[in-house]
């Protein structure tokens, strides 16, 4: 049986499903049949991203599925070398063609450098033209996306950034409920580093939902309103990472997961100066 995903609304109206499929590192060669095993699953929020080179295989996924495209929610992401108002608008068309659709649900600035602004501005264009229902953002720190929220016409309807049991991210999610973004975790297994699947806290709630340490994981972000898009090749995981639904974590489970917060990325930092400099420089035929 499908399972019913809840829906968040975002500031324009638009519903979000709450849990979604990633495609992040997966081969290109492989991401089609994930694509086509996570919608059989009853996924129908899919991410990815013109830098993650796998558009046309996640297209030819939702064309051999053949579910209504009313009842899919498509997001991708705008890579730093093509920002700019003009170069933007040319990389959408680009995506657009890879995906074999005639409009997005979701657009993202994929990163907070280069010239986002003229990028957002196309962004706004598409937005107002219908051709991406919504827009919104990709690892904008709390100053970024307060300076793009002052100084332009739309609010992002989400920013999706590194949220997870080890980096919560709770000061940027008050920020983004102040001006009606949504919170959107990328990574929200943490990737598996640090030990994650193993770590004792997440182990001994798991074992008293008799549930896996991912499911615990997720159920904690998606029980702070916060969307979640977990990856996997594997179609048992698949199922798994859907089975949120029918249990809930209480609040004492609740603030014992809120105790392992870093404070820190463990997969990325976004301030570092070689960081940014390293991004700016990355080219994807996009």
């Amino acid at each position: 049986m499908t399972v019913k995903i809840p829906h968040v609304t975002l500031n324009n109206g638009v519903r979000m499903p709450l849990l979604g499929f990633g495609v992040y590192q997966i081969p290109e060669e492989q991401t089609q049949q994930a694509v086509e095993d996570a919608l059989e699953a009853g996924y129908r929020l899919i991410d990815t991203a013109a830098a993650y080179e796998n558009e046309r295989a996640v297209g030819r996924a939702i064309a051999a599925a053949g579910i209504p495209r009313d009842e899919l929610f498509i997001t991708t992401k705008l890579w730093i070398q093509d920002y700019g108002r003009d170069s933007a608008e040319r990389a959408f068309d680009r995506s657009l063609d890879r995906l074999g659709l005639d409009h997005l649900d979701l657009y993202l600035l994929h990163q907070p450098y280069g010239d986002y602004y003229g990028a957002w501005r196309a962004l706004e264009d598409l937005n107002r033209d219908g051709r991406a229902r919504a827009i919104g953002v990709s690892n904008f720190y709390p100053d970024r996306l307060a300076d793009l929220i002052t100084h332009n016409e739309v609010v992002p309807a989400a920013n999706q950034i590194e949220t997870h049991v080890l980096f919560q991210r709770t000061a940027d999610q008050d920020l983004m409920r102040r001006h009606g973004v949504q919170h959107e975790s990328w990574g929200p297994l943490a990737q598996g580093g640090q030990d994650f699947f193993d770590n004792p806290v997440l182990v001994d709630i798991a074992r008293a939902h008799d549930r896996s340490v991912a499911q615990i994981a997720l159920r904690w972000l998606v029980q702070r309103e916060i969307v979640v898009i977990p990856k996997s090749v594997r179609p048992a995981r698949m199922a798994e990472n859907l089975d949120l639904f029918d249990f809930r974590l209480t609040d004492d489970e609740m603030a014992r997961i809120a105790e392992l917060d870093t404070g820190r990325s463990p997969v990325f930092d976004h301030h570092d100066p070689d960081n940014v400099t390293w991004l700016g420089g990355v080219r994807f035929d996009t």
